[in-house]
C-alpha cells in the first residue's frame, strides 16, 4: 500500500471541499515515507540495520550524553520556574474555562499514558540490577540498597515528566488559549511567526510523529515480552515471535476499540481501571510483606532522592570510564525513551488539561505520577531485594539476563500466585492498551487539520494509526527484537531534544507578552455605557437566558455595533474590518472585528456563541441557551454579552482596544512583535496559504460594513 493508498484510505469519509478540517498531507505522507523506509531497511538488512543502530546508539551515548543529562535537567529547571512564576495563573484555554475532567480522572489517565506497562518491567528488574550491579561502586548492604532504589526513582521520576510537561503545557497553552492548530509548529508561533505554515513547520510535526511512533513501538515491544512470558506462566503459550505477533494483534484490536470511544470513556476509563488495579496489587504486596519496614523505607527513600536528585542530574561518569557503558544503557537510554514520548504524551495531557492554570498543570503533572511511581518502585524494589537477601537468588539472576521474567518470580514468593499473576497480566494488557489507543489518537491529531482543537481527529484516521503502530511494532521486533526498538527511540529523540528549547523559548515569549498585556489591560478604566432603566436591562438579560433572545442580540445589538466602530475607524484611516464565521448555533454566523497595525498584533474582538445547558434557576423554556462570549486574540476572557445594548457593546469593545493600544504602547521595545501571541495567531489556517481567510481555522466571509445607527 503506497502512502497516497493510505492517505486515501484515511480521508475517505472527510470532504476535501472543507479548506479546514482535512488531513495534513505533507506531514501524514512524508512521516509515513520515513517510517516504511527505516523498517523496510531494518527487515531487509537485518544484521546490517541492528549492527549500525547499536552503532549509532552507543555514539550517541558516548557523544550526547553530557547533553542529554544538561537537556533534561534543564527542562525541569523551566517547567518548575513558569509554574512557580507569575505566569502560572495563566489558563490553559480562555479565561472562564474549567477543568473537562475530576482531579482523580486525570491522575489516572497521567499515570497509564505517561507511564505505560514500561513500569512492569522495570519495577522488579531495576532495582535488583542496580542493587546487584551497582554503577556508584561498592558499599554496605543497606548503602548499595539505597542507592539501587534511587537510581530507580531517577530514571522514572521528575526528571521525565519535565520533560513531558514543557510540551504538554506549550500544546495545551497554544491551541486551547490562543486556538492554534493542535500540533507542535504551534509552539513555535513567537519564534517563526507564519513560517509555521512552510517546511519549516512540516519538518518539527514529522520529526514529533516519527519520535512518537517509534516511542511508542519501543513501549509496545518491551511489554509484549513480558505479557507473552506472563501467557506462558499462566497458560502454557509458547514464547517466541509467532506468540507476540498475536500478542500485538490483540493489543492493537483493543486499543483500536478504546481510541474510538473517544478520551471521555474509553481511554479514561481504561485509565481509571489501571490506577484501581496498580492501587490493589501494590497494597497487597505491602501487606504481605514486612509492612512497617516498607513504609520506613518509602519515607526513607524519598528523603535520600530528594538529597541526591541535583548530584545525580549531572553525572555523567567522567572520572569512571568503566562506568559508562552502564550509563549508556540505563540514564541515556532512559532519557532519550522520555524525550521521543514527549510529543505523545505531551499532546495527551494537553488534551486532557485543558482549563487547568499552568501552576495546576505544572504541579499536578510533575508530582501526582510522580507519588505513584515513588511508592510502586519503593514497595516492589525494596521486597524484592529483601528476597534475594534471603537466598533468592534466582530471582536476581532473571533480573540481570530476563527482566521479564522477574516480577512473577518475585509474586511466586508471595502467597496467591495464581490470582496475583493473573492480575498483573490483565494489568500488562490494560496498559498497553491504553498506550496504543492514546496513541493513535495522538497521531492522529498530529496528522489532521482539525477546525476545532477542542475535537479529535476522524474515527477513521484513528484506526489507521492505531494498525500502523501495530505493524511497526511487529516489523521491528522481527527485524532485531527488543535493542532495535530501544536503539531507534534514543536515536529519533536526539533532533527532537533540540526542538523542545526551541518550545522553551517560544513559550517563555509569549508568556511574557501575555503577563504585560494583562498589566496593560489593569490601567485602564472601564467605562460601562450608558444607564438605562434597570427594568428594560433586566428584561433584556432575561430574554438573553434562551437561544432565541441570544441570537436576536447578536443580530440586533452586537453585529450592529462592531460594524458601526469598523465604519468610524475606517474614517479615522485605521485598517477595521468586521468577518463572519459560519456557526451551527446562531444564523448570520460570528462577528469578529479585526483592526491592524503595521509591525505589531492585531486588535481582535469575536464574539462566540457557545451552548449550555439551561439551569433551573433560569426562567428560560429550551433545553439550553447561548452565552455570546468575547474572545479576544489572547482567547476568551469570560465576558458574556447577553442583554448588552448596541451601546454599551461599543463601550465594551472601546475597553478592550484602549487596553490594546496601552499594551502596545508600554510593551519591551526589545521583543518582536510580529510574532507574538496576538492577531496573526488567529489568522492563520494549517496547512493553507497565508492569504486565506483572517479567521482561526474555519472559512470567513467579508460582511459589508453598515453606517452608524
Amino acid at each position: 500500500m503506497t502512502p497516497k493508498d493510505v492517505a486515501h484510505l484515511a480521508t475517505h469519509d472527510v470532504p476535501q471541499t472543507d479548506s479546514s478540517n482535512h488531513l495534513n498531507h505533507v506531514v501524514f505522507r512524508y512521516s509515513l515515507i520515513a517510517i516504511v523506509l527505516l523498517v523496510a531497511y531494518a527487515m531487509g538488512f537485518t544484521e546490517q540495520a541492528t549492527a549500525f543502530f547499536g552503532y549509532c546508539l552507543d555514539w550517541i551515548g558516548n557523544t550526547f550524553g553530557w547533553y542529554y543529562m544538561l537537556a533534561v535537567t534543564l527542562y525541569v529547571i523551566f517547567v518548575v520556574g513558569i509554574g512557580m512564576s507569575r505566569f502560572g495563573r495563566i489558563r490553559l484555554g480562555p479565561d472562564h474555562s474549567r477543568p473537562e475532567f475530576s482531579t482523580l480522572s486525570w491522575a489516572a489517565m497521567l499515570f497509564a499514558a505517561g507511564i505505560g506497562g514500561a513500569i512492569l518491567f522495570f519495577v522488579v528488574s531495576e532495582p535488583l540490577s542496580h542493587f546487584l550491579t551497582p554503577p556508584g561502586g561498592s558499599g554496605t548492604t543497606e548503602e548499595m540498597q539505597r542507592r539501587a532504589i534511587v537510581q530507580t526513582f531517577m530514571h522514572w521520576g521528575i526528571s521525565g515528566w519535565g520533560v513531558f510537561v514543557v510540551m504538554g503545557m506549550a500544546l495545551a497553552y497554544f491551541s486551547y488559549r490562543h486556538r492554534l492548530p493542535l500540533a507542535i509548529r504551534s509552539t513555535l508561533f513567537p519564534l517563526l511567526g507564519k513560517r509555521i505554515y512552510g517546511p519549516i513547520g512540516n519538518a518539527v510535526d514529522i520529526t514529533g510523529v516519527l519520535a512518537t511512533v517509534f516511542g511508542i513501538a519501543t513501549a509496545l515491544g518491551i511489554g509484549v515480552m513480558q505479557m507473552n512470558y506472563g501467557l506462558n506462566y499462566l497458560f502454557g503459550v509458547d514464547e517466541g515471535l509467532v506468540s507476540q505477533i498475536l500478542i500485538i494483534i490483540m493489543v492493537i484490536v483493543l486499543g483500536t476499540m478504546s481510541v474510538v470511544s473517544g478520551v471521555e470513556k474509553g481511554i479514561r476509563r481504561l485509565s481509571e481501571l489501571n490506577l484501581l488495579l496498580v492501587g490493589g496489587l501494590v497494597l497487597f504486596v505491602l501487606l504481605q510483606g514486612p509492612t512497617l519496614h516498607l513504609l520506613n523505607a518509602l519515607v526513607t527513600n524519598v528523603g535520600d532522592y530528594a538529597t541526591a536528585y541535583l548530584g545525580l542530574s549531572f553525572e555523567t561518569y567522567a572520572y569512571t570510564p568503566d562506568k559508562q557503558s552502564w550509563f549508556n544503557s540505563w540514564t541515556v537510554f532512559f532519557w532519550g525513551f522520555w524525550i521521543s514520548w514527549a510529543p505523545f504524551v505531551g499532546l495527551f495531557l494537553a488534551r486532557i488539561s485543558r482549563g487547568r492554570t499552568i501552576r495546576q498543570f505544572v504541579a499536578g503533572a510533575l508530582f501526582i505520577p510522580l507519588s505513584f511511581v515513588m511508592i510502586m518502585m519503593s514497595v516492589f524494589g525494596n521486597s524484592a531485594i529483601e528476597l534475594v537477601q534471603s537466598g533468592a537468588v534466582e530471582l536476581g539472576e532473571q533480573a540481570l539476563n530476563t527482566p521479564q521474567t522477574s516480577i512473577y518470580t518475585f509474586l511466586e514468593q508471595l502467597p496467591g500466585v495464581g490470582f496475583t499473576a493473573s492480575l498483573l497480566t490483565l494489568l500488562s494488557i490494560v496498559f498497553f492498551v491504553t498506550s496504543a489507543d492514546s496513541g493513535a489518537l495522538v497521531l492522529a491529531n498530529f496528522t489532521y487539520v482539525l477546525r476545532d482543537v477542542n475535537h479529535d481527529a476522524p474515527i477513521r484516521l484513528r484506526i489507521l494509526w492505531s494498525v500502523l503502530i501495530g505493524v511497526i511494532t511487529i516489523a521491528l521486533l522481527m527485524a532485531g527484537g527488543l535493542k532495535t526498538l530501544q536503539s531507534v527511540a534514543v536515536i529519533t529523540a536526539l533532533p527532537f531534544s533540540v526542538v523542545i528549547f526551541m518550545v522553551m523559548i517560544s513559550m517563555y515569549r509569549a508568556l511574557s507578552i501575555e503577563s504585560e498585556k494583562s498589566e496593560a489591560r489593569q490601567m485602564v478604566s472601564v467605562v460601562s455605557g450608558e444607564e438605562s432603566d434597570w427594568r428594560e436591562r433586566l428584561t433584556r438579560t432575561l430574554d438573553g437566558s434562551t437561544r432565541h433572545g441570544a441570537a436576536s442580540i447578536l443580530k440586533h445589538s452586537v453585529r450592529p455595533a462592531l460594524q458601526q466602530l469598523a465604519s468610524e475607524l475606517q474614517a479615522h484611516g485605521h485598517q477595521a474590518s468586521v468577518t463572519n464565521r459560519d456557526s451551527e448555533e446562531v444564523e448570520g454566523g460570528c462577528p469578529t472585528l479585526q483592526v491592524d497595525f503595521p509591525g505589531a498584533p492585531s486588535f481582535l474582538y469575536q464574539v462566540r456563541p457557545c451552548r449550555m445547558r439551561t439551569p433551573s434557576f433560569l426562567p428560560a423554556d429550551d433545553d439550553y441557551y447561548l452565552r455570546l462570549d468575547v474572545h479576544l486574540a489572547e482567547g476568551g476572557i469570560g465576558q458574556d454579552l447577553n442583554g448588552f445594548t448596541r451601546t454599551q457593546v461599543i463601550h465594551d469593545v472601546l475597553n478592550e482596544y484602549q487596553r490594546h493600544l496601552q499594551f502596545l504602547s508600554q510593551v519591551d521595545k526589545n521583543l518582536d512583535l510580529a510574532n507574538i501571541p496576538g492577531g496573526h495567531m488567529m489568522t492563520e489556517p494549517m496547512d493553507e496559504a497565508p492569504s486565506q481567510s483572517p479567521q482561526d481555522s474555519q472559512p470567513a466571509t467579508t460582511t459589508p460594513l453598515a453606517g452608524p445607527g
